[in-house]
């Protein structure tokens, strides 16, 4: 499948609790960049159709995103996760330049060590009907990608629980690709994890 065929979503509009008083997401890293840019260009590596979902009062330029990234953004993610995605994947589907988008590729703010060759390679398992994640040793990660039968689904979630519902609900269309590839599981969630980055 070509890679035009499959967009990318990288979530970024959540509040990080966890890892305290400082936005996460505009952590520099050792290269200088963010958190989230890296993530970014990580991700466009792999996709030549990347949006960025982010809080509707985020200032693009502190967290680090060229003035070029295509954006969504949220206007109520203070209800969670699955709110937030329902909300970025409405848009997708309103996106006219998406209309040949087979899939969408769901990834996460605060994942940068995943490698673009496990991003191209889920790729090319995408399919319209189908839901795929990576598997590194024995346990699933992200991203997760969900083929077009099933945005409407998505875009009708709510609340914390993000996707999972939906997953458990179409077990004979969800897949796992077997990955070498330890970036699939590694979030960054506390400051700690970010030292290990």
């Amino acid at each position: 499948m070509s890679a035009n065929h499959v967009v990318a979503l990288i979530m970024a509009a959540g509040y990080s609790r966890r890892y305290g008083e400082a936005d996460k997401r505009q952590e520099r890293l050792a290269d200088g960049r963010t958190l989230l840019a890296t993530t970014v260009a990580r991700t466009e590596q792999a996709f030549s159709q990347v949006r960025v979902a982010i809080r509707e009062e985020d200032d693009a330029f502190q967290l680090g995103l060229a003035a070029s990234t295509p954006l969504i953004r949220l206007r109520q993610p203070h209800l969670g996760l699955g709110a937030s995605l329902a909300e970025a994947v409405a848009a997708l589907g309103g996106d006219c330049r998406l209309n040949d988008s087979k899939a969408v590729a769901v990834l996460l703010g605060d994942m940068p060590r995943i490698h673009p060759a496990t991003l191209r390679a889920l790729q090319q398992q995408a399919t319209r009907d189908t839901i795929w994640r990576p598997r590194y040793g024995g346990q699933p990660g992200h991203p997760v990608l969900f083929g077009r039968a099933f945005w409407p689904e998505l875009a009708h979630l709510r609340g914390e629980t993000g996707a999972k519902s939906l997953i458990q609900r179409h077990p004979s269309h969800y897949h796992t690709h077997d990955v070498d590839d330890a970036g699939t599981l590694f979030d960054i969630d506390t400051p700690d994890a970010l030292a290990c980055f």
